[in-house]
């Protein structure tokens, strides 16, 4: 037997999954609170405790890791037009598996240094221009970044113009320069940046975060736990070497407070009266919703579906609904156990988290009509043809009802225009092993694709889903 353990440090638990190469198996999972506060190892030593009562005292051989303890990755990101180089900025930092706190475009003010301050980021990426365009957005706001004496590090990767010149006026901090992310209009080039922001996660964030001493267990680098799981969708869907993928997916982990969308497709236009607007988007997509989350972030959800239509899925009275998102948002530790008010609640939650979530994620297509007669322009992905949804997340794994829950990411006459999948297999990672398959997959990937492949939950067409 070979074993291996893989770690991902979240902000709430730390979780342990050990995989026998050999036998393509995972041998047990564990859990454990994530001790950010006093020494992250103290949480980590508690989880092996807790996993080696289940498998026993096994040796093992390597050992790799992820975290999103102490916020994850923080970044904020500046650009020049939003919809051009301010959005390959976001997409660029997504990608990198960052949490984004801060999206500016144009020139920033002394007020938006204000709010960078605030934000607090580990990473600020500077972009803005396509090579050989304008080079006076992004050299004035190098010089604003300046002025404030950032103790984050700062990734330049835009108008190649610019660049040097960039880094030169911000001669005595730590400057990175890397290709521009939108070297022409419409053409995206993030891999680059992508690269070089988990070089940095690992080399400073890290210590930032009192995670040296965890590093130094690990047999490779450690990355930020949605780079994982993104790794590890993109390898459930297009498969590697003989072992084939499942296809072209959708993903959704409902957290707490965020909601995160992966999508691994093209995503582009199927008819030739169909016209593409905007930026191609990335194969391997992620998207989150700050807003979006079953506690710290429940009101979003509120806000987003509204009442209404949150008392119908749950069957309670409007008011009811009212104070019991109230009690949720202050007792966020609070799961359902057999509560029937609570239960009918999450499950509305979840259901309308996923609709919304996936909404955003997905493109959109909207009429218009040319001299050529009606035409089709489409903004996004179009996602309509995917045929399988994974999910994850505490309100999904525990319940019956999870491809329910789950047939809300899916296309609704009731939003004519949105773009999500008209119909779909359901997979549910019911043990949380998605971002430790991420990280074998660095490695072993074939062994990690067969286990995802094994361990998720099939549950079939979600139209056909009922409970």
């Amino acid at each position: 037997m070979k074993a291996v353990l893989l770690i991902d440090f979240g902000s709430t638990y730390t979780k342990l999954t050990a995989v026998d190469l050999d036998s393509e198996t995972i041998l047990g999972t564990a859990q454990s609170f994530t001790t950010i506060q006093t020494d992250i190892n103290d949480g980590l030593e508690n989880g092996l405790a807790l996993l080696r009562e289940k498998i026993g005292d096994v040796s093992f051989a390597e050992t790799y890791a992820c975290s999103s303890a102490a916020g994850g990755l923080r970044m904020v990101t500046s650009g020049l037009v939003p919809e051009l180089t301010g959005e390959a900025a976001k997409m660029a930092s997504l990608g990198a598996g960052a949490k984004v706190v801060g999206i500016y475009a144009f020139q920033l003010t002394e007020d938006d240094l204000d709010d960078i301050r605030a934000a607090k980021p580990d990473i600020f990426l500077l972009v803005g221009g396509t090579d050989g365009g304008n080079t006076e957005c992004i050299l004035h706001n190098a010089r604003m970044l300046a002025t404030m004496n950032p103790e984050f590090p700062i990734v330049v990767a835009g108008n190649r113009s610019a660049a040097r010149e960039c880094e030169r006026i911000l001669q005595g901090h730590e400057v990175y320069v890397c290709p521009n992310v939108m070297p022409k209009f419409g053409v995206l080039q993030v891999e680059p940046t992508q690269k070089k922001i988990r070089e940095i996660f690992l080399n400073r964030i890290i210590q930032a975060k009192g995670l040296s001493k965890a590093a130094a267990l690990l047999s490779d680098i450690m990355m930020p736990t949605p780079a994982a799981v993104l790794a590890a969708m993109d390898l459930l869907a297009q498969g590697k070497g003989d072992e084939p993928g499942i296809g072209e997916l959708v993903a959704v982990d409902v957290g707490g407070a965020t909601t995160d969308v992966y999508s691994i497709a093209d995503g582009m236009p199927e008819h030739m009266n169909t016209v593409f607007k905007g930026i191609p988007e990335p194969f391997a997509k992620r998207t989150v919703e700050g807003d979006i989350g079953m506690r710290y972030s429940i009101r979003g959800i509120l806000e987003a579906a509204g009442v209404h239509r949150i008392s119908q899925l749950s069957g309670l009275e409007e008011g009811r609904v009212e104070e019991l998102v109230d009690y949720l948002a202050t007792h966020t530790d609070v799961v359902p156990k057999e509560d029937p008010e609570l239960e009918a609640l999450d499950f509305a939650l979840a259901s309308m988290a996923i609709e919304e979530a996936v909404t955003r994620h997905a493109g959109a297509i909207e009429e218009t009509y040319t001299m050529m007669g009606l035409t089709y322009v489409q903004t996004g992905k179009n996602l309509t043809k995917v045929k399988q949804i994974v999910v994850t997340g505490g309100s999904l794994i525990h319940t019956k009802r999870t491809a329910a829950i789950a047939k809300h990411a899916l296309y609704s006459p009731a939003s004519p225009a949105s773009l999500r999948p008209k119909n779909a297999d359901v997979w549910v990672d019911r043990t949380y092993i998605l971002a430790a398959m991420g990280l074998l997959s660095a490695h072993y990937p074939e062994t990690a694709l067969r286990i995802m492949k094994k361990e998720l939950e099939y549950h079939g067409n979600s139209e056909q889903e009922n409970s």
